[in-house]
């Protein structure tokens, strides 16, 4: 192994996904003091960083989460903003995004508990999103949805059809 590979692997090997969701939660309760606090996000920030350059995906650190979200894709893709608030128990697929409508946006979606999100799901705007609902693969979300619903996207049509030669 090249000194370049072990200080990659070295690199590599201080993020811990355990650790990070730890020291979250610890700042989300106010159970550190300010001084650590800024040691934990230093941590976290660098944690992003690694995440951001080589899987794709961008867990903002002031995004809240009641609990740690279930991922058994990883985190390939996905994509929360800052401001938004995330229930118990989700289910996050690979190439989700929970973002803003746009750039003026302050406060982003709010997501209840039990909330299950398909592949490729985009969840945006100043929403609310109910607890127990399940959003389907490729759904497009810019309006509340209310409790114990499933949201699926709209049919495929065909909207012209090219003539034959």
């Amino acid at each position: 192994m090249n000194k370049l590979e072990k200080m990659l692997n070295n690199y590599v090997s201080k993020y811990n996904d355990e650790k990070y969701w730890k020291m979250k939660f610890a700042i989300q309760n106010n159970e550190v003091s300010n001084l650590k606090k800024y040691y934990y996000l230093y941590k976290m920030k660098k944690m992003e960083g690694f995440n951001n350059a080589s899987l794709g995906n961008r867990i903002n650190g002031g995004s809240y989460f009641e609990e740690k979200p279930f991922l058994p894709h990883g985190i390939k893709g996905i994509f929360i903003t800052d401001s938004s608030k995330i229930g118990k128990n989700c289910t996050i697929l690979h190439q989700v995004t929970i973002g803003l409508k746009d750039f003026k946006g302050t406060k982003g979606p709010i997501i209840g508990d039990n909330v299950f999100f398909g592949v490729d799901a985009k969840i945006i705007g100043q929403i609310t999103i109910g607890n127990n609902v399940r959003i389907g693969a490729n759904a497009v979300i810019c309006e509340d949805i209310p409790d114990n619903t499933t949201v699926v996207p709209q049919k495929s049509r065909i909207i012209t059809r090219s003539k034959k030669k």
